[in-house]
């Protein structure tokens, strides 16, 4: 076996990563980030993602599928470059005016669990088969992902207990702002050339079906009307059935071959299933 990276075969993170339903999990989480107001102040005063929609995109993809699937080299190589941008770009809090400061450990813990409750949450609603014991080692397994942006791993949680415990401290923080619905409208329509429509028009009922898997009570902080929920939950086992049919040959080539790669390092056993890891 080759270097099997942060994670590897064995852990909960190296299937559910490779699950086809993370694609409207990874929205959805930013749908969740977009509430925390001085978070969303901070990424939409230093992000171009208005401008370029699919570069930003596929920059955050390939940052998680680098650190899931790469080598422990690879990993700490991209990690070492967000950490970089992070303690050089500024904000301003719009209601208070104070400096914003893209590395607080708060807001970088943020990010972290709405990031990976999000996917969790989604995928395992889509289909993917985890247990409680199997959701807790997870979010175990994720403090390294937490500490490789700079967070204390032991301050990180660690266990759906945990977690629950953190989103009922931080909810009193979240609102909807100026902010969170500029996101909300990005999400829903993030191409604007003229080429784009085709794709735009597949997108549409897909960025609307993020948005709907979001917690209950996250949705009423954004204050927007949601699919019912038989559409949401047809809408994401469709949604993982047609991506699981794809062939696993093109399926882990797309995006960004990180997952072939890493079957090129360790062999095909290492492959991730779509019923979890291996005993």
């Amino acid at each position: 076996m080759g270097d099997e990276g942060l994670f590897g075969p064995r852990t909960v993170t190296w299937h559910l990563h490779a699950d086809p339903a993370m694609w409207i999990a990874g929205i959805c989480s930013l749908h969740l980030q977009a509430l925390h107001p001085r978070a969303v102040a901070a990424v939409v005063q230093n992000s171009r993602f208005q401008d370029d929609p699919l570069g930003r995109l596929q920059r955050t993809g390939d940052f998680v599928a680098t650190t899931t699937y790469g080598t422990t080299g690879e990993a700490a190589k991209a990690a070492a470059r967000v950490r970089g941008v992070h303690r050089r770009l500024r904000g301003t809090d719009p209601r208070t005016g104070a400096e914003i400061r893209l590395d607080e450990p708060e807001l970088l813990l943020w990010v972290h669990c709405a990031e990976v409750t999000s996917f969790a949450g989604v995928v395992r609603r889509a289909g993917f088969p985890m247990s409680l014991a199997q959701l807790d080692q997870y979010f175990d397994e994720q403090r390294r992902s937490a500490e490789l942006v700079g967070l204390d791993p032991a301050g990180v949680p660690g266990s759906s207990r945990d977690m629950a415990a953190y989103f009922a401290r931080v909810r009193p923080q979240l609102r909807r702002t100026d902010e969170s619905d500029l996101i909300y409208r990005f999400l829903h329509r993030p191409l604007s050339p003229w080429w784009a429509l085709p794709v735009n028009l597949a997108y549409l009922p897909l960025g609307h079906l993020a948005y709907s898997v979001l917690p209950v009570w996250a949705r009423r902080i954004h204050g927007r009307p949601a699919y019912p929920p038989p559409v949401v939950a047809a809408g994401l086992r469709g949604f993982r059935a047609a991506g699981l049919a794809v062939p696993d040959q093109l399926r882990f080539r797309y995006p960004g071959d990180h997952v072939q790669r890493a079957l090129d390092r360790l062999g095909a056993a290492a492959a991730p299933t779509s019923g979890g890891p291996r005993p």
